[in-house]
């Protein structure tokens, strides 16, 4: 055709689809986004679409799919905070939010988020005891135990306790049980920190009654009896039991750290509050968030009298729990078996043939995948040097990193040069996503090609 006869718009230039682009307001009045918008928050579905938009504009994303791709973008809740199956083998981890919680802790958290009666008699309409029923909750777990009372964690039942009991006074405590915790925290510096002072006595290695005993003196407010967390010292050792720091005849303050109310079997050495309430501690003190498998807070169990101070100071006002807390703390002790508790008391067997028709069923969907025996341990400072037989998945060191992008997000542990599932920590129930979270990092590893992982 001659050149001459050309349409305008056969000369006309191709337009970039990008310049199409849809306004934002425009994809927002999308019935699904307008959904969104309601269930999550507009200003964050929007920032969602914003992002999406921005792909747009670099041609990652056609602008025929901007909407469907803010829509399978959208999170699940409100918050940034996503769902991990843990797979590491550590029953308790910090940084994964020690004990999951039990389904009847999850639906009192749930129950307990709007008004509530948490510090109202329904049936007079007058004020009543903050979190009442919780704190009988406690107390018929623990009859060994006049008082309770509910901190908003480990650590604050040993700052309330330090300064109700001991400000400008001394609390003696052994030099081997002088502990520091995860991420710098150090025992010393947060009793010091209320206006106590410490009264160091003993060895690292070996303290006896003798040593404590020289101590107390006019200025003593109480012997401080710690559980070391993440640590034994074994060989030529020596340590006062509660029932010998309880003749003393000063308060004795004992952390047991991992919160167990009552003797576990699976754990014969790990102390208990009841155990030690029954030996003659004062005050016991304890994580809510541990091997008691419910939310995080702090238990003070012991004196109605020592209770009482605490529970008056001013500062336990600071420190006190919300009703979310305290309905999932109800609920723990109350319920059924919470998940930690089922963990610690998983059949190594059972776990070898869940370890087995997973790696069955992946090995048959093309993945390098066996199972393989492995150790687990507690966590959370709880049972230090104590192993469980476990058993787990074992994959290529490169499906770590892609299992942690997964939706469950899976955290797993990289041993050997093999990244591990191990199933300790997985409920039974948590099989099928956790077999659907791998084929999916397989289909991106293969994806991406050489280069992601033996």
């Amino acid at each position: 055709m001659d050149r001459d006869h050309l349409s305008a718009a056969d000369a006309a230039p191709p337009v970039d689809e990008r310049r199409l682009l849809p306004r934002t307001d425009v994809l927002l009045a999308d019935p699904r986004l307008d959904a969104a918008a309601r269930r999550l928050g507009r200003a964050l579905v929007k920032d969602v679409v914003a992002e999406v938009q921005a792909q747009a504009r670099t041609g990652e994303v056609a602008v025929g799919e901007i909407t469907d791709r803010a829509v399978a973008a959208l999170p699940a809740t409100a918050s940034a905070l996503r769902p991990v199956i843990n797979a590491t083998g550590v029953l308790l981890h910090t940084n994964l939010g020690r004990a999951a919680l039990s389904a009847a802790a999850r639906d009192a958290v749930l129950a307990a988020s709007g008004t509530t009666d948490v510090e109202l008699d329904l049936s007079t309409g007058a004020r009543s005891r903050r979190g009442r029923s919780a704190l009988d909750a406690l107390l018929r777990a623990v009859p060994a135990a006049e008082a309770a009372h509910v901190v908003n964690n480990g650590a604050a039942a040993l700052v309330l306790a330090a300064t109700a009991l001991a400000q400008r006074r001394e609390i003696i405590v052994s030099r081997g049980e002088m502990v520091e915790i995860g991420d710098g925290f150090r025992l010393p510096d947060l009793l010091v920190s209320t206006g106590a002072r410490l009264r160091e006595v003993g060895t690292t290695n070996r303290t006896t009654p003798a040593d404590y005993a020289a101590a107390v003196g006019p200025d003593t407010g109480f012997v401080l009896k710690v559980h070391p967390s993440n640590f034994r010292v074994t060989g030529f050792t020596r340590e006062a039991s509660v029932a010998e720091l309880a003749a003393l005849g000063v308060p004795v303050v004992a952390d047991i750290g991992s919160g167990l109310l009552t003797p576990e079997p699976a754990l014969p050495a790990e102390p208990d509050a009841t155990t030690w309430l029954r030996a003659g501690a004062s005050l016991v003190t304890a994580s809510g968030d541990k091997l008691l498998g419910g939310p995080q807070c702090g238990l003070v169990l012991g004196s109605a009298e020592l209770v009482r101070r605490l529970a008056r100071h001013p500062l336990a006002r600071a420190l006190r729990v919300d009703k979310l807390t305290l309905a999932a703390l109800e609920a723990t002790v109350r319920g059924p078996v919470p998940p930690t508790v089922t963990a610690l008391r998983a059949d190594p067997a059972e776990l070898r043939r869940r370890a087995e028709r997973l790696a069955g069923k992946l090995r048959a969907d093309g993945h390098d995948s066996r199972a393989v025996d492995t150790e687990a341990v507690v966590g959370g400072g709880g049972a230090p040097g104590v192993t469980l037989p476990s058993a787990a998945v074992s994959l290529p060191a490169g499906y770590a990193p892609l299992l942690r992008a997964a939706e469950p997000a899976v955290m797993a542990r990289v041993e050997d040069g093999r990244c591990l599932l191990d199933l300790r920590a997985v409920p039974a129930d948590a099989d099928p996503a956790l077999a659907r979270a791998v084929r999916r990092a397989g289909f991106r590893r293969e994806a991406a090609g050489p280069g992601t992982g033996s």
